[in-house]
């Protein structure tokens, strides 16, 4: 018993959120403007709208009732040398300048010190640089995902006899 009134009330829900879609209209859903330009009439505007939407899902693959998730592929943040490269750098810079002032070990331990901290910060701020760059090109794939749907289902509604906008 139990069992089916959790697929009645899974059925009953599914239904539900496509008749609220009918009711308000696919095409303004997605931000699009219907004009029936065959004197069609408003339950045949529904229907066409209706087809529209299951083929254009199907030659896209995107459901904007489920939109595709995309992320950024995520930025190697491990330690990659790069501070030890730039302690490398910081103590020959250090040692020079040391022994300009008479203390050739005192300016390289310094300049390893600073060479170190500078080089693990240039890669923080260089993967959190890509990281954005990542999370960026992901938001751009899901726009032209909902576009390349929007653009599907214009053209299967034009091709219906309607303007679309």
């Amino acid at each position: 018993m139990k069992k089916s009134i959790k697929y009645v009330s899974i059925f009953i829900l599914l239904f539900g959120s496509l008749s609220s879609i009918q009711a308000q209209g696919i095409a303004s859903s997605l931000g699009l403007y219907v004009f029936p330009a065959n004197n069609q009439d408003a339950a045949t505007q529904e229907a066409d709208e209706m087809a529209c939407f299951k083929w254009a899902k199907e030659q896209t693959g995107y459901d904007p009732m489920n939109p595709t998730v995309y992320q950024g592929a995520q930025v190697d943040r491990s330690a990659d040398g790069s501070a030890v490269g730039g302690a490398a750098l910081g103590a020959a810079g250090g040692a020079a300048i040391g022994a300009i002032a008479g203390d050739a070990g005192k300016g390289a331990a310094i300049g390893a010190v600073v060479g170190g901290v500078r080089g693990r910060r240039s890669k923080v701020v260089g993967d959190e640089m890509q990281q954005q760059a990542n999370d960026q090109a992901a938001a751009q794939a899901s726009k032209d995902a909902a576009n390349d749907y929007n653009k599907a289902f214009a053209v299967c509604m034009e091709g219906k006899g309607y303007t679309v906008k």
